[in-house]
């Protein structure tokens, strides 16, 4: 696998964000090196190390953080009384243009996966004078048609874990807004219905990876399971907090804002997403940007061939 070789950071801390919240973030690799922000995926997954070998640490300045509610930021979202309230889109642009000020960063390359390209996509359509490039993967736009093929279009491709996972709702709610249903019920102040919600919605999420069913490790974890549930459902049954756009959704509708910021689009062959054709739409909607497509891959940005092709991306905008 061409990735580079393992780190550690060189610092990292705690930043006060208000409303109650603090965000883990690190630096990592060359501190007087090109900056490039990372963004995880979920919403509610956390950064992990393998993120860190993404980029030449001979060149680049690494930051990474857990967003709100999530990894090592404080409060977390498996806590009942964490307050979902201000973990939305907003906040979290703020929290962004904080920590950049924080560090001293005038501008940075965005890296996104997943939920991290819809977030990396609206802060650079928000904060152009931040973004230097844009490198993102699982690419994602947040809109309504998405969150409805991820919830309700993939059961004609997974009929029986659509079936269990329609079971886990109330017979009334199954015709509705599945995600927003299902955060009703890991919202309820019942211990026990919280925890079965957050195990089918992490059970789906597996299914439609897909992968053996509760063969994903993270998911094995109460907390961090109950904690990614919460907030994706959170984020998926109120529109990604994006506010209203047209029927392409407010990020692609302002893809023509991204002109003049360079971006690389890496992108699985066979990852469900491209079922609407969003990929390719930001594509050609977006001047100047780049989409590799990547044969036999799926929604994985940690498959090999995956790798290679983010490590070259980021190399390529490295000495820009």
């Amino acid at each position: 696998m061409p990735l580079y070789p393992e780190i550690e950071p060189y610092d990292h801390g705690m930043l006060d964000v208000g409303d109650g919240n603090r965000v883990y973030w690190e630096s990592c690799g060359n501190p007087g090196g090109k900056p490039a922000l990372v963004l995880h995926g979920g919403p509610g997954s956390g950064c992990t190390p393998y993120h860190r070998r993404l980029f030449d640490p001979a060149a680049y300045r690494i930051v990474l953080l857990d967003q709100r509610g999530c990894g090592r930021s404080t409060p977390h979202a498996s806590a009942y009384d964490t307050d979902m309230s201000v973990n939305t889109t907003r906040h979290l642009l703020t929290d962004l243009e904080l920590l950049r000020r924080h560090l001293g960063i005038g501008r940075w390359l965005v890296w996104g996966v997943s939920w991290g390209s819809v977030l990396g996509l609206r802060y650079a359509q928000t904060h152009p004078e931040a973004v230097s490039e844009l490198v993102l993967t699982g690419v994602a736009t947040g809109s309504d048609p998405e969150t409805a093929l991820l919830t309700r279009g993939l059961g004609r491709i997974f009929p029986e874990a659509f079936e269990r996972f329609l079971a886990g709702l109330p017979e009334g709610e199954r015709d509705g807004d599945l995600a927003l249903a299902y955060n009703r019920l890991i919202e309820s102040p019942d211990p026990e219905v919280r925890a079965r919600a957050a195990r089918a919605w992490t059970d789906w999420e597996t299914a439609i990876i897909p992968a053996p069913p509760r063969s994903v490790e993270r998911y094995e974890d109460e907390r961090f399971r109950m904690a990614f549930a919460r907030t994706v459902t959170h984020y998926w049954g109120h529109g990604h907090f994006l506010g209203e756009g047209d029927d392409r959704g407010v990020v692609l509708r302002d893809a023509p804002q991204l002109k003049d910021i360079p971006g690389t689009l890496v992108q699985g062959s066979l990852d469900f997403g491209n079922l609407l054709g969003i990929v390719w739409r930001l594509h050609h909607a977006w001047p100047g940007s780049e989409l590799v497509m990547v044969d036999d891959v799926g929604h994985n940005a940690g498959a090999p061939d995956m790798a290679e092709a983010l490590v070259a991306a980021t190399d390529k905008y490295a000495h820009r």
